[in-house]
């Protein structure tokens, strides 16, 4: 009879929540109706997701739903390129933040990015990640990746951690482990990508993410149910 594992060498297996716990219900696209972002809502609640990100104008239709869940709620603001003006981004921010916001993402300015015009955007994250810590909330800092070279996402996560973000995040699963390696662990890479199977979603998570940005996250969630979940017994 064999001897069993040492405890620091057991396999453990694959649970639901490995994968549930990372996902973010995006309902943000300008086709859903207030009754989508509801269904959205309690489907995120029923997988039992990280959060649901909605557009800022259903911030007071979602929050009222949200005391007692165990769902975050993060909104975006500057988006979608991240051009608006410090000042509107800051108004916006602390505008969804005031109305129960736990999370704010939004995108760092790609042509100010490209300028090299780093202190500005520096100041203009540090103050939105100022806003947020005093809220109990987080920042993410969605880069629209397939812009930068090299150099200017290695300068992008030196920003992103100076100013005190909380996460950085592209859509390209190659710069998961570049983009982990350049934030030296005080940033956490979240993604933006589009999710089309489960086999995408494992890969972002096993190069790292710490959160995944869905826009049709169920298919996923039942897939890898599916998986983790043990088949009955044959009669």
């Amino acid at each position: 009879m064999s001897a069993p594992l040492p405890e620091s060498t057991a396999i453990v297996a694959p649970a639901y929540e490995d994968l549930a716990s990372l996902i973010e219900y995006a309902l943000v696209d300008p086709q859903l109706s207030e009754e989508d972002v509801s269904h959205g809502f309690n489907a995120a609640k029923k997988y039992a997701m990280a959060a649901v990100v909605i557009r800022p104008s259903d911030i007071d239709l979602i929050a009222r739903w949200i005391p007692g869940s165990a769902l975050r709620l993060s909104a975006t603001a500057g988006t979608p390129h991240g051009y608006s003006t410090t000042a509107a981004k800051l108004y916006e921010a602390r505008d969804l933040l005031r109305r129960g916001v736990h999370e704010i993402d939004t995108v760092m300015n790609t042509g100010k990015l490209i300028s090299r015009q780093f202190q500005y955007l520096e100041t203009e994250l540090q103050q939105m990640a100022d806003s947020c810590k005093q809220s109990g909330a987080t920042l993410a800092v969605n880069l629209e990746s397939e812009f930068l070279n090299e150099e200017l996402k290695i300068l992008a996560c030196r920003v992103a951690r100076r100013a005190g973000a909380d996460y950085i995040g592209t859509n390209n699963l190659a710069d998961v482990p570049f983009l982990r390696t350049h934030s030296r662990e005080r940033l956490k890479i979240k993604s933006y990508a589009r999710i089309p199977d489960l086999v995408t979603a494992l890969a972002f998570r096993d190069a790292g993410c710490s959160r995944i940005q869905m826009r049709d996250p169920a298919p996923v969630l039942e897939a890898w149910k599916a998986q983790v979940t043990p088949a009955p017994p044959s009669p």
